[in-house]
């Protein structure tokens, strides 16, 4: 599995284009859909699947450009499932963002995620685990064989997603973390909604919430 990430300008947030011999997934598409769609179409593979870690604005603000250019259908936990269409609780439609950010509003997600459950979508193979704190229905990607997790806004290199928002809980972050996450070997490389990539052994050891 090779994995592709570009940087969107709103909120510095990390799109992954994973690609195996047949296929491409995208996590977060950001706001760079430009971009994105340009990455998608020098890949060359069709789009398995569009999956969100979450559904604050700057993680979803690119899935109607790439679902109308790829067909590709959208996964998204049922807590947020409606965070997708509602402008206040994807956080665009506070009032602060007023006059700095149109309302994002994004068709219904055509699969909600299971928890717990492991996926094989064009031969990716990935476990999805319930890690909120940062959001209700924030989730992880688990790819087992190639020890690797895309973490969204849960943990981040030496930190982890502020928690001062709607359904944002500190303690509840911090235990997401320490028992979904945690467990994974100390190799697994963490591939977050910011920032720059880390592993589970250097979050375990030095990250200071946990020290």
């Amino acid at each position: 599995m090779n994995i592709q990430k570009i940087t969107n300008p709103i909120a510095y947030e990390n799109t992954y284009f994973l690609t195996n011999d047949t296929a491409t997934l995208i996590i977060d598409p950001g706001n760079d859909s430009d971009k994105i769609l340009a990455v998608i179409r020098e890949i060359g593979k069709p789009v398995a699947a569009i999956l969100l870690t979450h559904t604050h604005y700057d993680h979803i603000m690119g899935v109607e450009a790439v679902r109308a250019e790829t067909g590709a259908p959208v996964y998204v936990s049922a807590l947020e499932a409606d965070w997708l269409y509602t402008p206040v609780l994807n956080l665009s439609g506070l009032p602060h963002h007023k006059d700095d950010l149109p309302d994002v509003m994004v068709n219904a997600a055509e699969h909600t995620f299971e928890t717990g459950k492991t996926y094989d979508l064009s031969g990716f193979v990935f476990t999805v685990l319930a890690t909120p704190g940062h959001s209700q229905g924030g989730v992880s990607f688990v790819f087992e064989t190639e020890h690797k997790v895309f973490t969204g806004d849960a943990l981040f290199s030496g930190t982890i997603g502020r928690t001062d928002l709607n359904t944002g809980d500190v303690e509840i972050l911090k235990n997401s973390i320490i028992t979904q996450l945690f467990p994974l070997d100390n190799d697994y490389q963490v591939f977050p909604g910011h920032g720059p990539q880390t592993t589970i052994g250097a979050e375990k050891h030095f990250n200071p919430f946990f020290q």
